[in-house]
């Protein structure tokens, strides 16, 4: 009798994540990073691999596999080609004591390099060339000189995990150290002890500090936020969009297409930097299975901001090109009268009363309360809300707008467009803003739940004493049905 085919499953597909800060990276993702090297690479036995941010060892493991094949005629033994690829061309540095050993067991298929079941038999130690050291912060006025963590949130006892990942945090050892390639999925963010989720990002730390290092190649997949900047990401969005040396970008708008199951609010990336060679950048989006590809700047001409979709550059060239003022001009900054979102208001009017638009809700303060902006109450307006999730597409990309009548505010909940000669303008402004082509313009800035008065910026301003549809608006533009196509499929209707 026969016995049938059994599934072997690889063990590193089936890992729970640890969070969506810290996220394993599945062996198929991780072997699309390593097909952007040269794969020339994988056949001199002189080339070095750094993970400095192992998780589950899996770059370490796809890279020995790549190797033990490209080396077959240069060291024909297997056992020495083992001992050679291990001790002499990778090498990892842990996040935690729990990845090293988990590292460990995925690379030398034990979680002792030197022990018995260890594939490499060279190694006088357990740690082999993956090691873990537990790093303090560095504090200064309250916060890590290197990381910002927060001293009252991550000065611990030694048992528990301090998250100052020696990377990032012990820049002088490591300085000394010498890679042809650096590869790696680093932590994302970690909580700064703020309201609710409030955290830091750190992972444009670990790019920055591979890059003092000098590699030949650094590929890493990181969150896609800093494409807007914001939150300490500003410099590192700048260093990176005129960094010529980022040639390929792979660019993925919604996680779960490469995280299966994790979502991270305005997705992931994935690039390759070249070190020896500069010039344009292959910019490939997967987006609702769709994938484009094309090959120009990151940084497009007499623009500040990232265009992640290759299909928008011709829509946004043809906007621009009307030199129009921009509807942002229309957009209030945040906390348009001073309100924060606690405040809620009484329940019902009473004398005096001005209508407020809160977190959720619709309650009543008095006019004396309002110190900012006090002139735009009694007239039109319109609020819309100033944080709106991103999740799947097509996507509304931002809220229903909220007519504002006289004797209307608002909270920081929300931002106010305006202020409007009469009702009919202001719901003329409406129109506009629930057509595709408004929303369209917007996500081409906004890749967050976070809808600052600057994911306007490339919105065109129109004259509000007509109302608006998409119609009018792509003919206004001349788009082709191509383009009209492109919008549609990427802006769900807004009822």
């Amino acid at each position: 009798m026969m016995r049938p085919n059994l599934y072997n499953p690889d063990v590193l597909t089936c890992l729970a994540n640890l969070s969506n800060d810290e996220v394993f990276t599945p062996p198929q993702l991780a072997n699309q990073m390593l097909d952007m090297l040269p794969q020339e690479l994988f056949e001199r036995k002189e080339t070095t691999f750094l993970d400095p941010c192992c998780k589950s060892g899996v770059f370490l493991r796809e890279i020995a596999k790549r190797l033990i094949k490209g080396l077959e005629q240069e060291i024909p033994d297997l056992q020495d080609r083992l001992n050679h690829i291990y001790t002499k061309q990778l090498f990892g540095i842990a996040i935690t004591e729990l990845t090293a050993l988990l590292s460990r067991r995925s690379t030398y298929c034990s979680k002792h390099a030197n022990g018995k079941y260890s594939i490499c038999s060279a190694f006088k130690n357990e740690e082999g060339n993956i090691q873990y050291e537990r790093v303090e912060h560095t504090w200064e006025g309250g916060r890590c000189i290197y990381c910002g963590a927060s001293k009252s949130e991550y000065d611990r006892d030694k048992s528990l995990e301090t998250h100052a990942y020696q990377f990032i945090h012990n820049p002088k050892e490591l300085l000394k150290m010498k890679f042809d390639v650096i590869v790696g999925n680093p932590p994302y963010q970690m909580s700064d002890g703020g309201f609710g989720a409030s955290a830091i990002p750190l992972y444009h730390l670990f790019v920055q500090q591979a890059k003092k290092l000098n590699p030949r190649y650094l590929t890493m997949i990181i969150p896609a936020r800093w494409y807007a900047g914001g939150r300490g990401l500003d410099e590192f969005r700048d260093e990176m969009l005129k960094d010529e040396r980022i040639r390929i970008l792979v660019d993925y708008p919604s996680s779960t297409e490469c995280f299966p199951g994790v979502d991270i609010q305005g997705g992931v990336c994935y690039f390759l930097w070249d070190r020896d060679n500069k010039g344009e950048c292959e910019i490939t989006t997967i987006s609702n299975t769709n994938t484009s590809t094309m090959k120009r700047n990151l940084l497009e001409k007499g623009f500040e901001t990232f265009i992640r979709y290759n299909e928008a550059i011709p829509i946004l060239h043809k906007v621009l090109s009307k030199k129009e003022k921009s509807f942002s001009d229309l957009v209030s900054s945040m906390k348009p009268f001073g309100l924060r979102t606690y405040v809620l208001g009484e329940p019902e009017s009473f004398v005096g009363a001005v209508k407020l638009f809160a977190n959720k809700s619709v309650g009543w303060i008095p006019k004396s309360q309002i110190s900012v902006n006090a002139g735009w109450i009694d007239e039109y307006k319109v609020f819309i809300s100033r944080a709106y999730g991103m999740g799947e597409f097509p996507h509304p990309i931002i809220s229903k707008p909220i007519l504002g009548e006289p004797n209307s505010c608002c909270t920081e909940t929300y931002l106010h467009i305006g202020p409007f000669e009469n009702k009919k303008i202001a719901e003329n402004v409406i129109s506009y803003i629930k057509t595709k082509f408004f929303r369209f313009m917007v996500l081409l800035v906004k890749n967050t739940q976070d809808a600052p008065r600057k994911v306007y910026k490339f919105v065109p301003l129109q004259d509000f004493n007509e109302p608006w549809t998409d119609e009018k608006l792509y003919k206004k533009y001349g788009l082709t049905k191509e383009e009209i196509d492109f919008i549609e499929s990427m802006i769900r209707p807004m009822e």
